[in-house]
């Protein structure tokens, strides 16, 4: 077995994005001495998508970010972008129902095949 060092990334994921390759790598936490840091920049990333009563929302997040770990940057964004697209199809479907969104319209359907 080879033993492989893991790290903390943190991933932000815009709503528009087509990819792993628009996955940002915002911060990386080295030791696990670092990650109480880490995860505090990450509740305030997230912040503005919080309800009246402290609950994540993700019809209110502006973009999607994530947590992962993993021992390569190139992981990472796979994993983020992997994990942040159905949040991303909620979010863009709500934009559409409650807003009329045109963009976000054309998002679900270009990218994400996605009729709505």
């Amino acid at each position: 077995m080879i033993y492989k060092q893991k790290f903390y990334f943190l991933c932000k994921t815009p709503l528009s994005a087509e990819g792993p390759e628009d996955v940002e790598i915002i911060d990386k936490a080295d030791k696990s001495e670092d990650f109480p840091e880490l995860f505090q920049k990450y509740e305030e990333y997230r912040s503005h998508a919080f309800n009246e009563d402290r609950l994540y929302s993700i019809v209110r997040a502006d973009d999607i970010f994530d947590l992962i770990r993993t021992n390569d940057e190139k992981v990472a964004k796979e994993l983020a972008y992997e994990k942040a697209q159905p949040e991303i199809v909620t979010n863009l479907q709500h934009r559409v129902m409650q807003k009329k969104d045109k963009n976000a319209q054309a998002i679900l359907k270009e990218v994400h095949g996605v009729e709505s």
